[in-house]
């Protein structure tokens, strides 16, 4: 069941898309020839006034299709694409991309308007193992401003960016009493967890000279509850090396709870826009830098796959529902994000083309030939579809491999 919502939210994602691009064409009207969901082989249609909808067989794209978009016709045509005025082109370009950014806020602004409150980043209390309280040493009141460079909002971004920053050096911007302060947050042990047949043994380190300090054999009793159990003897038995480590911290922290009401709703919705943005962002830097492989980036496939995965490990069929229709906002926000990217072939540099054609135009006198866009483009689509091609059997791979080894 939850791989075919996982695909019906996809193909929700992508409609969207080309929805924002049809109503942006139609408002300054310009002629749209076809609106597609879906790619491939034709298998509903349905001729509207001078709009031909169709819905087509593979479910991971879809097309507007625009009178006189990549190239002129003999006469002109005041109602093509390439006869607009340029801000006109990029109104409806750019439209795509932020009828997927409405849709995830109203995603997240509905899944959210029920909760008490959102924790937020000041310091409001500290577990009884605190060292000690003062200048030198965190203090109640302190409000955490960035980590190593990151801006924190909620309490959620400081978890997010320590777990990205697990075992390096930590240095927390706080803001106390007006004043920035630089608090470098220190690890105190290291966890090493191993696991022999059913036997889980952990090994506890110092962080800071590698001296075992003990070792345990654990069982489902020694956690909160079997679930955390089974998660470790999952993460180990997954892990590309013989052990899973976790690094822990000299203290645990609470943080400030931020009473929800309609501007909080509103204001954490417009957040996690941002946020999402910026994952993307951390997530393209990662693989950019070879700390994250092309081979772990998803297509179509594997985004089904998540979302069917996220949908069976929730408790409850309703937040399986639930956990997919939220994933399904980030997603939304990845396409507008990725749609946005200077590349030829996507809206993102298409824009850019706008803006280039204008600045030779500009220079030359000269009105810069489309087809040259259109051949740009063209190629560009090309890789494109294998970059497609090479996610799909990735994605094939992973799955086979996960449910061999399973």
């Amino acid at each position: 069941m939850f791989i075919v919502i996982g695909i019906l939210a996809f193909g929700l994602i992508i409609a969207i898309h080309e929805l924002g691009h049809y109503l942006a064409a139609r408002a300054l009207n310009v002629k749209v020839k076809e609106f597609a969901i879906g790619m491939g082989p034709k298998l509903l249609s349905k001729q509207g006034k001078e709009t031909l909808y169709t819905l087509r067989a593979l479910p991971f794209g879809g097309f507007c299709d625009l009178e006189g978009e990549h190239e002129e016709g003999d006469e002109p045509n005041p109602r093509s694409f390439l006869s607009q005025k340029r801000w006109r082109r990029v109104v409806i370009l750019a439209a795509g991309s932020a009828a997927n950014f409405i849709a995830a806020f109203i995603i997240v602004f509905i899944l959210t308007a029920n909760m008490s409150g959102f924790s937020g980043t000041t310091l409001a209390s500290v577990t009884d193992n605190f060292p000690e309280e003062g200048p030198a040493e965190l203090m109640v009141g302190d409000r955490f401003v960035e980590l190593n460079g990151e801006r924190l909002f909620y309490e959620n971004d400081i978890r997010l960016f320590q777990n990205l920053h697990s075992g390096d050096r930590i240095i927390i911007t706080i803001n106390r009493n007006g004043e920035l302060i630089e608090y470098e947050s220190r690890i105190h042990r290291r966890h090493r967890y191993v696991v022999d047949g059913d036997t889980l043994h952990r090994y506890v380190y110092r962080y800071d000279n590698g001296e075992l300090i003990s070792h345990e054999i654990l069982s489902a009793d020694d956690f909160d509850n079997d679930e955390i159990y089974q998660h470790i003897l999952n993460v180990v038995r997954e892990s590309d090396e013989d052990a899973a480590y976790m690094f822990v911290r000299r203290y645990e922290i609470r943080y400030n709870v931020i009473e929800n009401n309609f501007m909080e709703t509103i204001r954490f919705s417009g957040y996690q826009m941002f946020n999402y943005v910026r994952m993307i962002r951390v997530g393209l830097a990662m693989m950019f830098s070879g700390a994250v492989g092309v081979n772990e980036a998803a297509g179509f496939v594997g985004i089904v796959d998540i979302m069917n995965t996220v949908g069976q490990e929730a408790p409850t069929t309703g937040a399986g529902i639930i956990s997919i229709i939220s994933l399904a906002a980030f997603i939304a926000v990845n396409v507008a994000t990725v749609n946005l990217l200077p590349i030829p072939a996507l809206d993102g540099g298409r824009i850019l083309f706008v803006v280039l054609s204008w600045v030779i135009e500009k220079i030359t006198r000269r009105p810069l030939n489309p087809k040259y866009e259109a051949y740009i483009n063209t190629g560009a689509f090309v890789l494109l579809i294998g970059l497609m091609i090479f996610l799909f059997y990735n994605d094939i791979v992973r799955i086979v491999t996960r449910l061999m080894a399973g």
